[in-house]
């Protein structure tokens, strides 16, 4: 081959190399779109498999090259450091996060998670359909910069404890750990019981050490956590449907292409639902396993109404500090 015609090709070569060099923005258009996203929790809880099928979703509604990188049991920390990561548009772009973290942005949003507010999962999923949670959904993107792209959850919420408890009378100065949203302790100190925030890593701990003798949770969390071995008695208060949303950071979302926002947008709603489905049907098979396995007793609650009747006031004067009157009016006449 000529000597000159080899030289002209390679400094061809070297020049279309620099020109890709000096134009980073060819190299970050080539590079694929990798999001982040975290959750407290292993492969078989029902919100690693929200997460997971809202990834899946993404991939077949964009159709382009995306890569996602979830970080499971907490190696990211806990929903709440989600939520300030993804509000600060830094670490984490999306994941499942309680009402109850987004308190700081949104006095309302915990509103929706409080005790009493949904009768079933049938009933979540009519308010979530017909969009009756929007108003809050748009003050934490206002306010937290944190876009709710679905909502998940489905479980029913009972009362584990190191004592069986039937009734109000049982459940009086139990000691119990609630979330950090105040209609938490409110409600439940209307009950009769002493509620104490605690972070939830340090519920196991904090049982075990007499520090308190209650928790509430999911059929998922309390499996998922082992509460049961500290806390072998279930009673079934049914005091709470549980609704974790599908959080997305603005950051991220106004960053990425037209096409790839809508994907999100369909996909965390089909993941929404998807979840609700999961943890809904999971519940009872969950604590069948558990209480066949001699792990933990199901006991049930005799003054179930009469513990939401002592609530009602409390939920009615909260609704309406926050400015959720009418959402909760909406709410209960559906």
């Amino acid at each position: 081959m000529d000597t000159r015609l080899t030289r002209r090709r390679a400094l061809a070569g070297m020049g279309a190399a620099a020109f890709v060099i000096g134009s980073p923005s060819i190299l970050k258009a080539q590079a694929p779109i990798t999001l982040n996203g975290a959750v407290q929790f292993n492969d078989d809880h029902a919100f690693t498999k929200a997460l997971v099928r809202f990834e899946e979703r993404v991939k077949a509604l964009y159709g382009k090259p995306i890569a996602f990188n979830l970080h499971k049991n907490s190696s990211l920390g806990l929903e709440k450091q989600y939520f300030e990561y993804m509000a600060q548009g830094r670490a984490v772009d999306y994941g499942i996060v309680s009402p109850a973290h987004m308190s700081t942005f949104a006095r309302a949003a915990p509103f929706i998670d409080a005790p009493f507010v949904f009768r079933d999962v049938d009933h979540m999923g009519k308010v979530v359909a017909a969009k009756m949670l929007k108003p809050i959904e748009d003050e934490v993107e206002r306010r937290a910069g944190v876009r709710l792209v679905g909502h998940a959850g489905g479980g029913t919420r009972n009362i584990f404890a190191n004592k069986p408890i039937k009734n109000l009378a049982e459940i009086r100065g139990l000691k119990i750990r609630v979330q950090g949203a105040p209609i938490w302790s409110r409600t439940f100190s209307a009950v009769g019981m002493s509620p104490t925030v605690i972070a939830y890593n340090e519920i196991y701990n904090a049982i075990q050490n007499g520090v308190i003798q209650a928790g509430e949770n999911e059929a998922a969390g309390v499996e998922a956590m082992k509460f049961f071995e500290v806390a072998p008695n279930l009673i079934m208060t049914q005091h709470a449907v549980s609704i974790r949303p599908i959080c997305f950071s603005m950051k991220t979302l106004t960053s990425l292409p037209k096409d790839l926002q809508d994907a999100i947008l369909q996909a965390g709603a089909e993941a929404g639902e998807y979840g609700r489905q999961v943890e809904s049907s999971e519940d009872g098979a969950k604590l069948e396993a558990l209480e066949k396995a001699g792990r933990l007793k199901r006991i049930a609650f005799e003054e179930r109404d009469a513990m939401k009747k002592l609530t009602d006031p409390v939920m009615a004067a909260y609704a309406k500090e926050v400015g959720a009157e009418g959402i909760f009016g909406q709410v209960s006449g559906v």
